[in-house]
């Protein structure tokens, strides 16, 4: 026997003189220390409901719920996350990763209820006694940085040596970049509310995380059968709310859908039999205009056993998307993988037909639905005293001459006025020709509507911004002209949004050059409608007023893109074309 068992009892008894204190313990106020992991709090403002909390819990402790008052939005799912304190382990894992940090620990660790029930809450909705508390476990992503990471970055053409030429500034992922990048998405879901066209984006940026290009194409077109364009030029209004994004850098959703395009020589052979015409059930549909609005319409219609007829007075598909963007933002070989998708789907294309009213008349009798999705395809009047003079041309219609195919300009000091995407891909066109520009903008840099990094690439181009320029007037000169403007201060909106410029004085500025290009907008034609189907419809301010499924109110008319009130980008008109087919299935049922 050894002596500790010898004295173990006596030490046992020496033990029961001490004072308790495992019973009392819980009502006593020790406070816990200043990085204690106690409870749990939310600030629901920054909370977006995205789920990570949720999925990182081992102990599936944390549930998202729908909870009173908040509502989903774009960019918040409207789920908040409740905890339950009979699995969680108090790990914090859930605030290490949560996106927008808006998840903490307090020190408060003591809790006494005779009701386990209350120990499942929902942090931020439930009021606690430590909602209030500064102290206790917070993340710190500086150090962590699970919540938020940068994007892989693709190679982009220097300056220098882009603007010597028209092709593509963007070179592309590779596919181990491409695979990394999609890896970083956690499946939210927060970019599918987002995307007007509704895309499936956490499945397709998974299957290019795993490889699977194919399958990630055939999702694109469930829903989008411009994905090529898209990955080039669109909006991004995923990548906006994506939630890696709020302490790192949105996932380049964009990019993304490019890459898998990129993929393959031939979209049209990866679809298969996936872009077959449907079985024909005798109905016939005119789709107005070619570009992405009806392109949409038209493919997804002819899938569903629709014989559809295109019409566009331009020579190829595409519509002012594909034909005024230059060559090095959107090159045109891509129309061409997907217009042969469109073909083999069975659509059947008449280009070099002007609309008219005698054809829109022909349409009405000869198809049993019509479609107009003819775009913005007049430049918007400046308004500036001397627009007339012959130096002074639209920016649309100089891009639509396919300036980065041949036409020369007539002098190399060039000024633009405008802060759109137009604006930038004029400006940046004649730098390529060879012109000296100056960028003349009524607002703020920041204030531009222009795509950032259309702003960024343009600035790294030599061109001269101009911005808080107001216009006044544009005079003829023995050598060009003369554009004078008023310096401008903003001033706070009363209304809200945007400060308004206001001149700062009296002072007239002058910048003399060889021609200047008006890029503030484009305005819809709506000449070719006749006056007797235009009083059936509601028009305003020349943009056709339309339904959630885009009837115009006229027989079996519908409308979409450009020429309805919308965002005015590609993405939104193929979710208008979209709309307008189940529209029409429904209405010639």
């Amino acid at each position: 026997m050894k002596f500790t068992d010898v004295i173990s009892p006596f030490l046992a008894w020496s033990r029961a003189a001490k004072k308790v204190d495992t019973i009392p313990y819980p009502t006593q106020k020790n406070p816990g220390a200043d990085r204690y992991r106690g409870f749990h709090i939310n600030d629901t403002t920054k909370c977006i409901g995205c789920g990570r909390c949720e999925v990182i819990c081992e102990n599936k402790a944390i549930d998202m719920i729908k909870v009173e008052g908040i509502e989903p939005t774009k960019g918040d799912s409207g789920l908040r996350p409740v905890v339950d304190y009979g699995r969680c382990c108090w790990c914090a894992l859930c605030i290490d990763v949560c996106s927008t940090g808006s998840l903490g620990f307090t020190n408060s660790y003591s809790w006494i209820t005779e009701n386990p029930d209350t120990c499942r809450y929902t942090p931020g909705i439930d009021k606690k006694g430590w909602d209030k508390e500064e102290k206790g476990y917070r993340q710190d992503n500086d150090v962590l940085g699970w919540a938020g990471s940068p994007r892989e970055q693709m190679e982009i053409e220097t300056p220098e040596k882009r603007i010597e030429n028209f092709e593509e500034v963007v070179k592309g992922y590779t596919v181990e970049q491409a695979m990394e990048e999609a890896s970083r998405c956690i499946e939210c879901g927060l970019c599918i509310s987002a995307c007007p066209a509704h895309m499936h984006i956490p499945d397709y940026l998974k299957a290019i995380a795993e490889g699977r290009f194919v399958d990630a194409v055939k999702l694109f077109y469930d829903n989008n059968p411009l994905p090529e364009m898209c990955g080039k030029v669109c909006t991004r209004q995923c990548e906006t709310v994506c939630a890696m994004g709020y302490q790192g850098e949105s996932i380049a959703i964009r990019w993304l859908k490019r890459f898998a395009c990129e993929q393959f020589d031939s979209l049209a052979d990866v679809l298969a039999l996936d872009a077959q015409p449907g079985e024909p059930n005798g109905k016939k549909v005119a789709v107005v205009g070619a570009g992405p609005s009806g392109l949409s319409a038209a493919y997804y219609l002819s899938k569903k056993g629709y014989e559809v007829h295109v019409f566009d007075r331009l020579d190829n598909g595409g519509g002012v998307s594909w034909n005024a963007i230059p060559e090095y933002r959107l090159p045109a070989n891509g129309i061409n993988k997907q217009m042969e998708v469109f073909e083999q789907a069975g659509v059947i294309f008449n280009f070099g037909r002007e609309v008219t009213l005698d054809l829109l008349t022909e349409l009405e009798s000869g198809f049993d639905a019509v479609y107009l999705a003819v775009g913005l395809q007049k430049p918007s009047d400046a308004r500036i005293e001397g627009e007339d003079i012959p130096e002074v041309r639209p920016a649309f219609d100089f891009l639509m001459s396919a300036p980065d195919k041949g036409e020369k300009l007539t002098g190399k000091k060039v000024i633009v006025i405008g802060g759109g995407n137009v604006a930038m891909d004029a400006a940046r066109t004649c730098v390529r020709l060879g012109a000296d520009v100056v960028l003349s903008y009524r607002r703020r840099v920041e204030d531009m509507p222009a795509d950032d990094e259309e702003i960024h690439e343009a600035m790294e181009e030599t061109i001269d911004f101009r911005p808080q320029t107001i216009p006044i007037r544009i005079e003829k000169t023995a050598s060009g002209i003369k554009y004078l403007y008023h310096e401008a201060e903003m001033v706070p909106n009363p209304k809200g949004g945007r400060p308004r410029p206001k001149p700062k004085d009296d002072v007239e500025h002058a910048i003399e050059a060889d021609i200047l290009f008006s890029a503030i907008g484009q305005s819809s034609d709506i000449e070719f409608i006749p006056e007797a189907m235009q009083k059936e419809m509601e028009i305003n301010w020349g943009r056709i007023i339309v339904d959630e499924n885009q009837y115009t109110g006229f027989k079996n008319f519908f409308a979409g893109g450009d020429i309805t009130p919308g965002e005015g980008d590609a993405i939104t008109a193929i979710a208008d074309g979209l709309r307008a087919v189940k529209g029409i299935i429904n209405r010639l049922k």
